[in-house]
């Protein structure tokens, strides 16, 4: 475990952030804060100098003061995770600039000249109430999801899968009888199943989560899983259309973990075809827990980042 702390009375003007290289083909940097441990209005406040106007401007229209700071942080985690990779010399975060894609999605707007071509670094936001996370990886797209696992569905939980997910699934949530084990493999499909639309860089809208299913199956043999949990620890996690929806299911890489002991996460990232993305090529992962400018804390291989499906190398 590697724990870097810095001054807590630190300029934003100078911007510690540590460098750290960028990701290897097939490997994804994970970064998350929880917002409970931010506790300094001073802090706070140096955060949002780093934010654009237009930034600035969407915050004032939040209601709500725990909102507001989750929103903030959530900009902060993204401008000062992809400042750290000083990609063409630009190490500093309130300088970047993001646009959106057709369904939304934020990329980052490089400013390069003729001598520079653009960075191939694909990030992706997720967050809940008690945790925000970042995901960062080069030359594929990629999607994560967090979900808290204690979670609470203000519909019942068959009645809801039956509207939302691919029959496969729901005979799989249907066949299990214990409530809660019923409930936790419902956050993990939809976890998966977020992960998924947000990598091919479409929603929820683009790609409703019926027109496709998340299956699991034994990573040394070809058959598939059918039993109460959707993946184990020693499974691919696989997608499969409902509608033949040209190249959304081939191509793609799975993740499954618990993070903090408190939520699922999950990630979804196209695999690469230079290092065999056809072949089952463990993902490898790091994750870091931070506060930005305080404290970066790696976790990748403790108790805090545990693998639940999926092919990982940590």
């Amino acid at each position: 475990m590697n724990i870097r702390c810095f001054q807590n009375n630190f300029s934003a003007a100078s911007f510690p952030l540590v460098p750290v290289q960028l990701p290897s083909r097939m490997e994804t940097h994970l970064w998350y804060i929880l917002p409970n441990e931010v506790k300094s209005m001073s802090l706070l406040n140096q955060y949002s100098e780093l934010l654009s106007p237009c930034e600035k401007e969407n915050m004032n229209h939040i209601c709500g003061d725990d909102l507001r700071k989750r929103a903030l942080l959530a900009r902060t985690l993204v401008r000062t995770t992809i400042a750290r990779y000083q990609i063409n010399n630009q190490a500093n975060p309130r300088s970047l600039k993001f646009r959106k894609n057709a369904y939304g999605k934020p990329e980052v707007e490089w400013q390069v000249d003729d001598n520079l071509c653009p960075v191939p670094l694909h990030f992706n936001l997720s967050h809940t109430s008690s945790m925000i996370a970042c995901g960062v990886t080069m030359n594929v797209p990629i999607g994560i999801d967090i979900e808290e696992k204690q979670r609470q569905l203000k519909n019942n939980i068959l009645a809801f899968s039956r509207r939302y997910f691919s029959p496969y699934e729901v005979k799989i949530l249907t066949a299990i009888s214990d409530p809660e084990i019923q409930h936790q493999e419902f956050i993990k499909l939809w976890t998966l199943k977020e992960a998924y639309v947000k990598a091919l860089g479409r929603g929820f809208s683009g790609l409703p989560f019926k027109t496709f299913t998340i299956r699991s199956k034994p990573a040394t043999t070809g058959s598939f899983n059918l039993s109460e949990d959707f993946v184990s620890k020693a499974s691919e996690i696989i997608v499969e259309s409902s509608d033949d929806l040209e190249n959304l299911t081939n191509e793609w890489q799975f993740a499954l973990l618990e993070l903090a002991g408190s939520h699922y996460a999950a990630i979804c990232m196209e695999k690469d075809k230079t290092v065999g993305g056809e072949a089952n090529t463990p993902m490898k992962l790091t994750v870091w827990k931070t506060i930005p400018f305080i404290e970066d804390e790696c976790v990748s291989g403790t108790d805090a980042v545990v693998a639940i499906g999926g092919l990982i190398k940590q």
